[in-house]
């Protein structure tokens, strides 16, 4: 038997001002056939997860497409269509399929299809039919829509945030994929569609409030029948209608049994919906609690989290540093244009009133304009070994200049922007953690699996941008109404 693998991952910001087109999906990874395996086959990924479980039966994995894209904002139409056409050609070259296992992220949004998921799902059902199965895993930060569940046979979503079971969700996904070609189960699978959205100051699935729902989700999957289940923690980054949380539950030919269970994890979190508020920590409390914390403290730039689309080039915390006269801190910077003026200049060089950061958008801060002393460039090639937030191992800032304020702010400038998902960004141009005080990572959540193990201490900072923590401030066109926090629900 044969099974093809598709993916097509992009998690849309919908408030940041510029669109996500080819050259990105074209940077990150877009791939077909053979081409694919040697960028998975060994990763962390679900896609690696895939490849892993098939090798171990009978059946043949078939890679037939993927394309993947550093989270921005929406995606333009003629992407959509450039991607979806090699997508569906390539579907139809790959001869006789016995199942499918397709990899969307559950947040993308297009000019033409704000379900830009649930219509690129629905357009490779009707090239299938109607009877091929189809296993679907999602990113936990997923909007999923009514056409998504009705287009796959079942659905499993990641189960931690940071994301370090993408490869588990894979090989669970193609286990259930080879009990279905067996003849051992039917899956039918209901979601329901919570009004509310869980704030993404509160998503730490290993924490309270999170920590107690994935625990009565885990007990539901002893139930007779139950073969799978989903909690959708939501991306409130997307303006779309289904944007919110819910739960999908996969059983075996049980389609009112997985509707009940999924409406019963709905009530709990409706019940519990308090416990799911942020609480927002502004930057100079934030400062104030670290000068009394042991150190390293990672302050998690909420607002300009890179995993969700932001420019990575925020600079409210370090002017905040910079008028305090420290404490000694590190940040990256997404700023191509001062790290070449860095790089130009050279190690030990003093640059006079270096322009950082604050260059994208008004929504970040200003630059933040300071004499620098040149410490080291670098070529931005890095490896994490390890499992981390994303399933990548291999990552390139680009031309990379470490530089520091005689204030005692390190500053890495960077050429791409770079998520915050490995301690390799900084060992691998020389920056030791245990050197600050304070690391600023542009994230919420997602750099935990790699900055916990350095820092005893961590501080989620509520800043402005386009992924503020605070959801009320922004203005929603398409959201469900009433939902949860921004109406009363009953």
């Amino acid at each position: 038997m044969r099974v093809g693998i598709i993916a097509l991952q992009h998690e849309s910001n919908t408030f940041i001002q510029s669109a996500t087109e080819l050259p990105d999906f074209e940077y990150d990874v877009l791939a077909t056939g053979d081409a694919i395996y040697p960028v998975f086959k060994d990763s962390a990924h679900e896609i690696g997860g895939f490849f892993a479980s098939l090798s171990e039966t009978d059946i043949e994995a078939v890679p037939i497409f993927v394309a993947r894209a550093l989270p921005g904002g929406t995606i333009t139409q003629p992407t959509v269509e450039s991607l979806l056409q090699q997508m569906l050609e390539e579907l139809k070259n790959a001869g006789p399929l016995d199942g499918l296992l397709v990899a969307p992220h559950g947040a993308g949004v297009s000019e033409n299809a704000r379900d830009l998921d649930g219509y690129w799902l629905t357009q490779v059902r009707d090239v299938v039919g109607p009877d091929l199965p189809i296993v679907c895993t999602l990113d936990a930060h997923a909007n999923v829509s009514q056409t998504m569940i009705d287009t796959c046979n079942a659905t499993i979503v990641y189960r931690s945030n940071p994301h370090i079971d993408q490869r588990d969700r894979g090989i669970e996904a193609a286990r259930l994929m080879q009990r279905i070609l067996d003849g051992d189960v039917k899956p039918t699978q209901a979601a329901c569609f919570v009004p509310l959205a869980i704030n993404i100051e509160r998503q730490h699935t290993s924490s309270e409030p999170c920590a107690s729902l994935y625990q009565l989700a885990d007990e539901m999957l002893k139930t007779p029948g139950v073969l799978s289940n989903s909690i959708i923690l939501g991306f409130p980054y997307a303006d779309v209608h289904e944007m919110g949380s819910g739960f999908i539950v996969v059983t075996d030919n049980d389609r009112e049994l997985a509707q009940q269970l999924a409406d019963q994890l709905g009530e709990t979190l409706i019940q519990r919906r308090d416990d799911f508020r942020a609480h927002l920590v502004g930057i100079d409390d934030a400062l104030d609690r670290a000068e009394q914390l042991e150190g390293p403290v990672c302050f998690l730039d909420m607002g300009d989290n890179i995993g969700g689309g932001s420019p990575a080039d925020g600079t409210t915390i370090l002017h905040a540093i910079k008028q305090r006269g420290g404490p000694p801190s590190f940040a990256c910077l997404y700023d191509p244009e001062a790290a070449q003026q860095a790089i130009v200049a050279g190690p030990g060089a003093t640059l006079a009133q270096l322009a950082m950061g604050g260059k994208t958008d008004d929504q970040h801060g200003a630059p933040l304009v300071c004499d620098v002393t040149v410490v080291s460039i670098h070529d931005g090639h890095f490896k994490e070994p390890a499992v981390r937030h994303g399933g990548k191992t291999e990552f390139q800032m680009g031309p990379t200049a470490v530089v520091k304020t005689s204030f005692g702010l390190t500053i890495m400038l960077n050429s791409h922007r770079t998520p915050p998902f490995s301690l390799g960004q900084l060992t691998s141009c020389g920056v030791e953690p245990a050197d600050y005080q304070i690391l600023i990572a542009k994230g919420v959540q997602a750099p935990l699996a790699a900055y916990s193990p350095v820092c005893p201490n961590l501080i989620r900072v509520n800043t402005p941008g386009v992924t503020s923590a605070d959801m009320e401030q922004f203005q929603y066109q398409y959201r469900r109404q009433p939902l949860f926090p921004f109406e009363s629900i009953d």
